[in-house]
């Protein structure tokens, strides 16, 4: 069905070699920092430098920018709606096996119900067809029995 296997060397193909070129990475120049007034004026500073020169004037410190609230990795909502899940589940399951657990209990009254009619009515059955039966004892055949002034004389 399948055509048997042929060594045979692969044909020769011309190839084209391409050498990539590299990307220079763009180069990232810091913003300025941008003097801001300070709300209320500073006090004024003089420094002394090296050669005896006095420098007076006023220290601006840079603006430092507020820093971001880190944010969880997952929204609080997002917790919140799947613990809610997690939660509805375990209910569902639980109120099925609840209903399952008192529809068993049902089957199971029921049917020791059901055992106990078959149990007593076969007793009272026994009860009722023995008794028409000699059992043995004494067997006294009244026929002409006088009572007299609520007495027997036999």
């Amino acid at each position: 069905m399948y055509p048997e296997h042929v060594n045979q060397t692969p044909a020769v193909r011309a190839v084209d070699v391409h050498q990539p070129t590299p990307i220079t990475p763009a180069v990232i120049t810091p913003a300025p920092i941008v003097p801001v007034q300070p709300g209320a004026l500073p006090s004024v500073a003089s420094i002394v430098l090296p050669d005896g020169r006095v420098v007076t004037g006023y220290a601006i410190n840079p603006v430092q920018p507020e820093p971001v609230a880190a944010k969880p990795p997952v929204s609080r909502a997002a917790v919140n709606v799947a613990l809610g899940g997690v939660g509805f589940l375990a209910v569902c399951g639980g109120l099925l096996l609840l209903t399952t657990f008192i529809a068993a209990l049902t089957a199971l009254i029921t049917q020791l119900i059901i055992l106990a009619a078959v149990i007593f009515g076969g007793w009272i059955a026994v009860q009722i067809f023995s008794a028409s039966g000699h059992k043995g004892g004494t067997t006294v055949n009244i026929r002409k029995a006088v009572f007299k002034r609520n007495h027997f004389h036999g």
